[in-house]
């Protein structure tokens, strides 16, 4: 599927801000078999004094931009044309649960793509108990890998309500876990911290998602949005796939993978420092257009 993808995220500051840093991760990746980003940029207003582009540990596109001077509001956009090839289904051929580790073991690597950087605690995700239990809970003797990650998505999605109002981007995955409700990097985190507490290395991946609206609906201009969902090591023979927990479906020609990381803070689309005081208003859009 080759798609025109656009985004607009502005800020609106209540005092002008000045000194401000940040880096912004964007860009649809090139993955090999999976995704190409055919063309793509991404634009700040007002100019930059400094930018420079660079590629993050992960192997994510990144953009760092300083601008000294005072500004009421700062408008990002990100134009890409990529094409996104569905992963074909394959047998389930991932180990049991009681093997994994071995598996693991042998993996003796800590390039961007090991296994290892996905394990235990991350800087947003520490271990939790409730949601060790769950996971307990929900895998069972005999089952693979990939079976117990399957069953994980679907209970989250079954149990779990999606609420916008609910949570904000600081959200703790034990306070979405209480509440039962949240959206997707929410959704996303409890299902990472849940495999990793059984062993299962899990990550974070950001995206795009193309919505398709409901029969006789027009598609609503800027109504599509970023995305979240988790990527999953079943073992040597598998290796990684990847699952959307807010719609219980893998990942597939509709999610377009902007970046890889161990949990949201790895790969958020815009982070930073500036000099001002009060609130500011933010506003995004963003535009998931199939051309074939």
């Amino acid at each position: 599927m080759l798609y025109d993808i656009s985004l607009h995220m502005g800020y609106l500051y209540d005092t002008p801000a000045s000194g401000a840093r940040h880096i912004l991760r964007l860009l649809p990746l090139s993955i090999p078999d999976r995704q190409r980003l055919i063309a793509g940029s991404v634009t700040v207003a007002p100019t930059a004094e400094e930018r420079s582009d660079f590629i993050d540990f992960f192997g994510q596109q990144a953009t760092s931009i300083f601008l000294r001077a005072q500004h009421e509001k700062l408008d990002i956009r990100m134009q890409a044309r990529v094409m996104v090839e569905a992963a074909p289904l394959t047998a389930d051929l991932s180990p049991e649960l009681k093997d994994l580790a071995v598996e693991l073991a042998e993996i003796r690597s800590i390039d961007p793509h090991a296994p290892h950087h996905f394990t235990g605690q991350s800087p947003r995700l520490p271990d939790n108990a409730e949601i060790a239990a769950f996971a307990r809970e929900t895998a069972k003797a005999g089952q693979t890998v990939r079976e117990i990650a399957n069953l994980l998505c679907a209970r989250i999605f079954k149990e779990f309500k999606y609420d916008a109002e609910a949570t904000t981007v600081d959200t703790t995955p034990v306070e979405a876990f209480k509440l039962k409700r949240g959206v997707c990097q929410d959704f996303s985190h409890i299902m990472i911290v849940a495999l990793r507490s059984l062993g299962i290395p899990a990550g974070y991946v950001s995206g795009f998602l193309r919505t398709i609206p409901p029969p006789g609906k027009e598609r609503l201009e800027g109504a599509d949005a970023m995305h979240a969902w988790v990527r999953i090591w079943c073992g040597k023979s598998t290796g990684y796939i990847e699952l959307d927990p807010t719609n219980n479906i893998p990942a597939g020609a509709d999610h377009i993978v902007v970046g890889y990381g161990r949990d949201y803070a790895d790969v958020a689309p815009v982070v930073g420092v500036l000099k001002s005081y009060g609130t500011h208003r933010t506003v995004q859009s963003v535009d998931v257009i199939p051309l074939k």
